[in-house]
């Protein structure tokens, strides 16, 4: 098992995205963090350094519900800009949407891994931040 270099939160919760940082930090999950308070933000992030393997997350930790572009948004403009990304990202939406149309949504969204209702238990983290080598 290999820790996660990178990981991106895009979730526009302050306290929820506090909790989940303190979490991934206290049980050294991951070695980097980064957040973005909408879909917008991350995908102007990742358009330039789609090449670069090392710059690219490992995993991204998506919400639904937010300002600017929300978390369909930016799973259709990822979709655009996925077959020029040289690595394989692993995405998974976590949402406070318990909405089955939300949830029947995103399994038709092969990019997404699974879904997740807010808040995630730390069993559950530690699976979404391991790499089975």
């Amino acid at each position: 098992m290999k820790k996660i270099d990178l990981a991106f939160i895009v979730d526009d919760d302050e306290i929820y995205v506090y909790g989940l940082k303190r979490l991934v930090a206290i049980h050294d999950l991951c070695k980097n963090l980064l957040v973005f308070n909408n879909g917008e933000e991350a995908i102007k992030y990742l358009k330039p350094i789609m090449a670069n393997a090392d710059q690219l997350p490992d995993i991204i930790l998506l919400d639904i519900n937010m300002p600017i572009m929300d978390g369909w948004d930016f799973l259709n403009e990822f979709i655009k800009i996925e077959a020029n990304l040289s690595k394989k990202i692993t995405i998974y939406m976590i949402t406070s949407s318990i909405n089955n149309e939300d949830i029947e949504k995103a399994k038709t969204y092969s990019e997404v891994s699974n879904y997740f209702v807010k808040p995630v238990t730390l069993d559950t983290l530690k699976q979404m931040f391991t790499i089975t080598t």
